[in-house]
């Protein structure tokens, strides 16, 4: 996709304000973005007007260029006209995680405290619909309903009022707080040259065109929503389908019919998505798929069973296998890691699984060569580097870089990376070695490409071996009683200090006893050690972050805590 010409000083603001000339815009779908259930669609141009509307209602409360703005509200029309308002003003948005699960509310409301100080917040907005959910207290920065920079309220300063901020490259666009404690927030700082330099990577590695139709339901609080599918398309002008979370989750069919209504040729979701929308591919009829030729996964490892899974079902809907495109990003690169060329489709690498543990070498394996098929390892391969971006993989004690096939830790450096996590000097330290980013993942390289084994801090040591969790979780997941995507393995000190491994598992099944023995025997057989406890607990309560991923740290304090809830065996 073009940028803008080089007459014109490079900048998001510049670059909004030349995506809003294209006769493109955003349809808005689903129950709960369009009540009427309906396709409300809304041009660039108006989007544009009306997010000048709050830039200028901003800076007439006092805000400034480089001030932050956090906003809690849900995927509407009214959220990306206020993250654009706040980018056009030149404030940072702190788009805030929704309270997924009513059980967890307090936890929600100190998370929620605890991102809005830390990023020192200068206001905060909220939709009606979530005032409930959240009240000030002492020391928080003022609180407004999100309608009140909006066109329309009777204080909303006009659009041509608004003083565009002067060019600055390393001033804040998103301030993005990744999962974890609330005692100690991580906001990754997303400065305009690295948001810019990861939109024109991405864009390039993944062949994007003006033409697009791109597709989403993702969260505009994760960084895959909020850069990788309503950045892109409004910096540049691109069509946008957009709908809300909770739609494709309440019918993960829903998904697939916008794809098909709209000819989306681009989407992208998290591997349990794609598992959802097998099932649901299942029970539909008359639609049309053939226009999707970028359907990513990402965000979480990618399972090539549950890819190979839903190209089997959507096949004959006229998708084509080539379209599927698993890759590697995360918050600290602003989104785009490592790409797939476009329409060839997953390809994987078959290692010996013994070996990898092991040696941590990926010894290439053909499945009809291995006794077993559990003694195969099966990684997708996720591409090289975007454009501007380096990796390597090192040994994760030495930092030795380390030859192909060999598993270390990855490593990043180039123009999409972070500069670090903000007034976190500690986090931030950790996080660069000799200006390298370090990501924390275990990985290695095949002719240049990434393969991702697991993350180091996750990582079982069972008799020698580094056994991944990820493998006895997908293991475990297609038992019958056990809920897919809700497996959680972790180690725990056991005898003589030695780690072993415990497996957590969401279940619905009548005979407890036949699901515990079964996943006892697939855990066996994988990490070769009989599971020091199997869990069975009830659906819904494995500890997730807002993102939908499953935290495993988490768990394994609920489990030494003795606090899991568990499936109480029938009376």
């Amino acid at each position: 996709m073009p940028s803008p010409a080089p007459s014109i000083p490079d900048s998001i603001v510049n670059r909004l304000i030349t995506a809003a000339d294209r006769p493109t815009g955003v349809h808005f779908v689903g129950p709960s973005v369009v009540p009427a259930d309906g396709d409300a669609f809304v041009p660039w141009a108006r989007i544009h007007d009306e997010a000048r509307v709050v830039a200028a209602s901003l800076q007439a409360r006092g805000l400034v260029p480089g001030d932050h703005v956090a906003i809690l509200g849900p995927t509407s029309r009214s959220l990306i006209t206020i993250i654009q308002g706040c980018w056009l003003a030149g404030c940072a948005s702190m788009v805030l995680p929704l309270p997924m699960r009513m059980g967890s509310l307090e936890a929600f409301v100190e998370s929620t405290r605890a991102r809005i100080l830390h990023g020192d917040a200068k206001l905060i907005l909220i939709d009606d619909m979530l005032a409930g959910f959240y009240e000030g207290a002492a020391g928080d920065p003022p609180i407004e309903p999100m309608a009140s920079v909006l066109p329309g309220a009777s204080t909303a300063a006009n659009g041509e009022a608004l003083e565009l901020p002067p060019d600055d490259p390393e001033r804040l666009v998103i301030l993005q707080y990744t999962s974890g404690s609330t005692s100690e927030p991580k906001g990754v700082m997303i400065p305009d040259r690295v948001l810019r330099a990861n939109i024109d990577a991405s864009c390039q590695a993944a062949e994007l065109s003006l033409e697009e139709v791109m597709v989403s339901w993702l969260p505009l609080y994760h960084d895959m929503g909020l850069v990788g599918f309503l950045s892109i398309p409004m910096t540049n002008g691109v069509q946008l389908v957009q709908a809300a979370p909770q739609d494709f989750l309440a019918k993960p069919g829903n998904w697939m019919q916008w794809i098909s209504d709209h000819r989306g040729t681009a989407t992208a979701g998290p591997n349990f998505s794609w598992v959802l929308a097998t099932r649901a591919l299942g029970r539909m009829a008359d639609i049309d798929l053939s226009s999707l030729t970028l359907a990513l996964s990402g965000a979480e490892p990618v399972d090539p069973n549950a890819v190979e899974a839903f190209v089997r079902a959507a096949e004959p809907f006229g998708f084509t296998a080539g379209g599927v495109f698993p890759a590697f990003g995360m918050a600290e690169v602003a989104i785009g890691g490592a790409f797939p060329p476009r329409h060839r489709g997953m390809r994987c690498d078959s290692v010996d699984r013994i070996v990898l543990e092991r040696d941590r070498v990926a010894k290439p394996l053909d499945v009809a060569d291995a006794e077993e098929e559990i003694d195969v390892r099966r990684l997708p391969l996720l591409g090289k580097a975007v454009p501007g971006l380096e990796m390597k993989v090192v040994h994760p004690d030495t930092y030795e870089e380390l030859p192909e096939r060999h598993v270390g830790e990855l490593l990043l450096r180039g123009t999409s990376v972070t500069s670090g996590y903000y007034k976190r000097p500690d986090a931030t330290a950790a996080l660069f070695r000799d200006d390298w980013l370090c990501t924390g993942d275990l990985a290695y390289l095949v002719d240049g490409e990434l393969v991702l084994c697991g993350r180091i801090k996750d990582v079982i040591i069972v008799g020698g071996r580094n056994v991944f969790p990820e493998d006895i979780e997908r293991a475990v997941g297609v038992l019958e009683g056990v809920r897919a995507g809700n497996v959680i393995s972790f180690g725990v000190e056991g005898y003589k200090g030695k780690e072993s491994v415990v497996v957590v598992a969401e279940v619905r099944a009548d005979d407890l006893d036949a699901v515990r023995h079964a996943i006892h025997h697939r855990a066996l057989d994988v990490c070769g050690l009989p599971p020091r406890d199997v869990m069975l607990v009830k659906p819904g309560t494995l500890p997730k972050t807002s993102s939908g991923k499953l935290q495993r740290a988490k768990c394994r304090e609920l489990y030494l805590a003795d606090e899991l809830e568990l499936v109480e065996v029938p009376s």
